[in-house]
């Protein structure tokens, strides 16, 4: 990592996402969903005399500073990202490492489910869960857990297929070791390095379609700060106030590509062989 800029880059943009949506509460300097007619689509750097404080960033069409909402929207994608990321690992190695152990009809029935679920479109998939349950924020999670679980499985059957037969499980069913300790003891560590780089990289997807849902109107509601949804603020009036759409939409692309460049390194540090 040390000679790797990208790498250092990814971890920055990282760590000061993370950073702020773990601090908000202390450094955002105003309310989010405070709100003030009088200050309404304020540019970058106004100064409101009233209230003797500054907004760095602009306000919005209702007079919220775009700074603190933007601080705000962090914690929403970062949980988000993370319970999205964390349901679907579950669900996806669970389902692998049953299917890549037991073999025959089993994993059969498993890949065929897998198959018919990556037939269908991701995003109509989504929108459709979404539509159905209704638009917040825990159903936000749950569509992007339950819809992005093929990844993992079809990742940790192949791992698993690869060590069923090697010679530390072997020698684990010889001593007597019960299915389910030997996935959890002796395949699971193998295949852990492959669900890390995946869970790495699958955050950054999770946080722009998050986005993109909120902006379709089926993810976080307002007043709830999120970057979707700030964006969809500053559409109508984009002509006179540009900074409404700019600084969220910065945001998402500058912690995506974070995720992202950090993910690349993962996979480089785990297998030396896509280095090359």
């Amino acid at each position: 990592m040390r000679t790797d800029l990208a790498a250092w880059v990814g971890l920055f943009l990282v760590a000061l996402f993370v950073g702020a949506a773990v601090c908000a509460p202390w450094i955002e300097p105003h309310d989010p969903q405070a709100q003030d007619i009088a200050r309404r689509l304020k540019p970058p750097g106004y100064f409101d005399i009233r209230a003797n404080a500054s907004f760095w960033l602009g306000t919005d069409g209702l007079g919220r500073d775009i700074l603190s909402r933007l601080i705000e929207g962090a914690r929403v994608s970062l949980l988000v990202g993370l319970g999205g990321a964390s349901l679907s690992a579950l669900l996806g190695t669970s389902l692998g490492l049953s299917a890549g152990y037991a073999g025959g009809w089993r994993d059969a029935v498993i890949m065929r489910i897998v198959d018919v679920w990556q037939a269908i479109p991701f995003t109509i998939l989504a929108i459709a869960v979404a539509v159905i349950l209704g638009p917040s924020l825990r159903n936000v999670i749950l569509v992007l857990g339950v819809t992005s679980w093929v990844n993992y499985a079809r990742v940790v059957r192949g791992e698993t297929l690869a060590q069923r037969n090697s010679e530390i499980v072997v020698a684990a069913r010889v001593i007597g070791a019960t299915h389910p300790r030997i996935l959890v003891r002796h395949v699971l560590p193998q295949v852990t390095p492959s669900i890390i780089v995946l869970s790495s990289l699958l955050v950054g997807s999770m946080i722009l379609f998050e986005a993109s849902l909120s902006f379709l109107g089926l993810g976080v509601q307002p007043p709830t700060p999120s970057w979707g949804n700030m964006v969809l603020d500053g559409v109508e009036p984009i002509r006179v106030a540009w900074w409404v759409s700019l600084f969220p939409g910065l945001a998402i692309l500058l912690t995506v590509t974070g995720i992202n460049l950090v993910g690349d390194w993962l996979r480089d540090a785990f297998d030396p062989r896509q280095r090359y």
